[in-house]
């Protein structure tokens, strides 16, 4: 059984923000930024792509919820709202989750970086994705 599964049983303690019957959401043992808190399914599912598309709106609603409730309660500025999916884009946990980060300033703990690339061909891109 995963961590998160664990936790979610309540085998593990961990600092409830919600709950839901198809969510959990907890602070982030690791903190960020204070009040860094995942939100996950209920439901095991080890990501995004392998989601449903209820799991993935049950999940949604309760990102939205808590990022306007942490947002407003902690004064942050704004906040950062992450999926990571597979090993290659930072997920060590198998079970899908969601980072709310709340933000204070540009001198937070966290570093998020959309450095130029080399040039793309649009419409070649365009095609990949579209699987064309």
């Amino acid at each position: 059984m995963c961590i998160f599964c664990k936790i979610i049983n309540h085998e593990i303690p961990s600092s409830v923000v919600y709950e839901d019957e198809n969510t959990l959401a907890i602070l982030d043992i690791s903190q960020v930024t204070k009040g860094h808190t995942l939100v996950m399914p209920k439901k095991h599912v080890a990501n995004i792509l392998e989601a449903d598309p209820e799991t993935v709106a049950q999940c949604a609603e309760t990102v939205r919820k808590l990022a306007i409730q942490i947002t407003a309660n902690t004064n942050a500025s704004g906040c950062n709202i992450l999926n990571n999916t597979h090993e290659s884009a930072g997920q060590t946990v198998d079970h899908l989750h969601f980072h709310i980060i709340p933000r204070y300033d540009e001198n937070d703990a966290i570093v998020i970086a959309f450095n130029e690339s080399k040039p793309q061909d649009l419409g070649e891109v365009l095609k990949t994705v579209r699987g064309e």
